[in-house]
């Protein structure tokens, strides 16, 4: 993965893209791109980029021309099939200089346009100069695996992989939270593109090119998730037994992709759960020589995993490497985490992984493989089993017998919602009658996330109360989407929200980049998604077995307790994490009175009362899911208040770079 960034004038009034601002984007990517820097400049585009070689070390600098140095491309990525294409365009007539898979992307949208990308099977986020044609062309893959931020300003574009080199560029670029996104964020846990959370700053939406042309902006979908429509005939029509097969192929297949397509060694994340363990089996089957694991413990009983990871490492011979990670850990490196999110999050989960990425680095490795998709893709989560249980009870609500499904659900946390009959009838039970309606699964989440407003300030509260963040994504949905299946409806919400904006973002790129580390996903592999998307339901949930297919897959080359393990969520220490003794001094200050007033998102009284609460209950631990999420929530957002709102510094210059076309400087000398 690299960096990107640029400069358009939209107009001809608007000043030509600076110089000096392209560097300071640049500057602020170095940790996406620690090996190389370029850049490229006329009077109406400036292009930047940050590189970290992976494909095509010694030939593969950004930014990328042409044979005629009138189209330019920065990309931040892997195309995994890219010599698939770059075969079919030399049979077309292409000729390439380079081995690396930027050049076949230029020479595909050449040849096929905006159709190029929906044939790339990959992660990326690209921007595309035709200086005859004043076309700026911006992608991002089909999941949101790669970030890609924009912001017009003052007559000009700024894009960039992240919203912090977007600040570099100029003091007067306008810094402030946008109370949509902050709404959004504490009702569905993340923003969804192309909202964010800073005003006059949007994402680009996975599965989304935006084009700019004389003037005027133009935005297409190459691509988005599809279900069987029911009835359909896009349904896999092969038996278990087939799909089983058809499954460890399609992943076997990504693996090795993700291994082979790489000129540095590929290392991977291990969890000790069927997800991480089966691609790390299968990365082990396609690695030459050496193949490293990666796993983090905790020094919390609770969240520890490692007897499983162990297992996994001792079965497929991986050289294994462990992080023990403690709450004070967490309160450590918090801030800096957030610094890389450039989001609140309601979970320290990513901080953990922030020193994972650390530690992968530390031992010599660019690229790692991770589990991350199955649970979307397959069915995975506890969502999904909740979904269908209250389906089946919300068709005869006053079965006591169907109600009792609800304490096989969430068996890992000590404050289950599913543990006492009668609250759990009570929390589950609400809304019932709308088991039918769109997001009817993912309601019970929502509403829980949406009882953080309480601590919003009066102003937040009243703009929050004039919008609805659930009917708003709601409003978006596809057209086919009423004739999806149940469980295809909720996965379909679940990659919209949760994966795109969250697991992939703050939990995954944002913490691997953070250290220079690519992330590789065989789960998202487009082959692996259209077949996981065409299986019938119940090969995925098999009554209330979760990822079915996927777990007889995995039971020919993994030990049997990994495969018939309960499902446990990625989890770490929320709250308490940030109430030791010798506690950083920068949450009481993050939390006081005065810095809550400045950043104006929450009540000071009702933080106050919050914080209390917590540090009654952080010894034990014994504090509610709500508690925990909206103490990380608030601190989380103070903190992204202070790093990129009160602040109003620009980046520092990029040091030198690998390419330097600046056509600008190059007529001041002619002339």
């Amino acid at each position: 993965m690299c960096g990107i960034a640029g400069i358009l004038a939209l107009n001809a009034t608007a000043e030509p893209p600076s110089r000096e601002a392209l560097l300071r984007m640049a500057g602020a990517l170095a940790q996406r791109g620690p090996d190389e820097r370029g850049l490229y400049r006329d009077r109406r585009a400036g292009l930047a980029h940050t590189r970290l070689s992976v494909v095509d070390p010694q030939y593969g600098q950004q930014p990328l021309t042409d044979a005629g140095g009138l189209t330019w491309i920065v990309f931040n990525g892997e195309i995994f099939n890219y010599l698939e294409l770059r075969d079919r365009l030399i049979a077309l007539g292409h000729r390439f200089r380079t081995r690396s898979d930027t050049e076949v992307v230029l020479h595909a949208y050449q040849q096929w346009g905006y159709a190029a990308f929906g044939r790339m099977n990959g992660q990326w986020a690209l921007a595309i100069w035709d200086s005859t044609a004043g076309r700026l062309v911006l992608s991002r893959d089909r999941y949101g695996i790669c970030p890609l931020h924009l912001c017009e300003h003052d007559g000009r574009l700024f894009f960039a992989s992240e919203v912090k080199a977007i600040f570099a560029a100029e003091a007067a670029i306008p810094r402030a939270l946008d109370p949509a996104g902050i709404d959004q964020t504490f009702t569905l846990w993340t923003v969804v593109a192309p909202q964010s959370v800073f005003q006059g700053i949007r994402e680009l939406p996975p599965g989304h090119v935006r084009v700019y042309e004389n003037g005027a902006a133009g935005e297409h979908t190459f691509w988005q998730p599809r279900f069987p429509e029911i009835p359909g005939r896009d349904r896999f029509s092969g038996s278990l037994d087939e799909a089983v097969e058809e499954v460890s192929l399609a992943l076997e297949a990504a693996t090795a992709l993700r291994i082979v397509q790489a000129d540095v060694p590929v290392g991977c994340y291990l969890s000790g759960g069927l997800d991480s363990s089966l691609v790390a089996a299968l990365g082990r089957r396609f690695a030459s020589g050496r193949f490293q694991t990666f796993s983090l413990r905790f020094a919390d009983a609770d969240y520890d995993e490692s007897r499983f990871q162990r297992v996994v490492a001792a079965r497929i011979g991986s050289e294994h490497h462990e992080l023990v990670v403690s709450r004070s850990d967490i309160a450590a490196v918090f801030p800096e985490v957030i610094r890389h999110t450039e989001r609140p999050i309601l979970r320290t989960a990513p901080a953990p992984l922030f020193l994972l990425s650390g530690l992968v680095r530390n031992h010599g490795v660019k690229v790692v493989l991770t589990g991350e998709g199955a649970d979307e893709m397959f069915a995975g989560y506890d969502l999904f089993r909740e979904g269908k249980v209250r389906r089946f009870w919300g068709r005869q609500p006053a079965s006591t017998r169907r109600a009792r499904l609800l304490e096989r659900l969430y068996p890992y946390l000590s404050r289950s919602p599913a543990r006492q009959q009668a609250l759990a009838r009570q929390f589950f039970g609400r809304n019932i009658h709308a088991h039918a309606m769109p997001g009817f699964a993912h309601d019970t989440r929502w509403r829980t996330t949406g009882a953080i407003k309480r601590l919003f300030c009066p102003g937040m509260r009243a703009v929050s109360e004039s919008r609805d963040a659930v009917s708003e994504l709601l409003s978006t949905l596809p057209n086919e989407f009423p004739r999806w299946s149940p469980l295809a409806q909720d996965q379909y919400l679940e990659i919209r929200t949760l994966m795109s904006g969250y697991l992939l973002s703050s939990q995954g790129d944002r913490m691997l980049m953070a250290h220079s580390v690519e992330g590789r996903f065989p789960f998202l592999d487009d082959n692996v998604v259209a077949l996981a998307e065409a299986l019938p339901d119940e090969y995925k949930l098999r009554g209330l077995d979760e990822k079915h297919v996927l777990k007889r897959a995995a039971a020919p080359i993994l030990p049997p307790q990994v495969v018939a393990r309960k499902k446990q969520p990625y989890r770490a220490p929320d709250a308490p994490s940030f109430f030791a003794a010798d506690a950083p001094a920068y949450i009481r200050e993050a939390l006081s009175e005065a810095a809550l007033r400045v950043a104006g998102v929450f009540d000071a009284k009702s933080v106050e009362g919050l914080v209390a609460k917590c540090r009654a209950k952080a010894g034990d631990g014994d504090m509610s899911n709500s508690d925990n999420m909206a103490l990380v929530g608030v601190l989380s957002t103070q903190l992204l208040h202070q790093q990129f709102v009160a602040t109003r510094e620009v980046g520092a210059t990029s040091p030198e770079l690998s390419i330097d076309v600046d056509y600008e400087h190059r007529e001041r000398e002619l002339a």
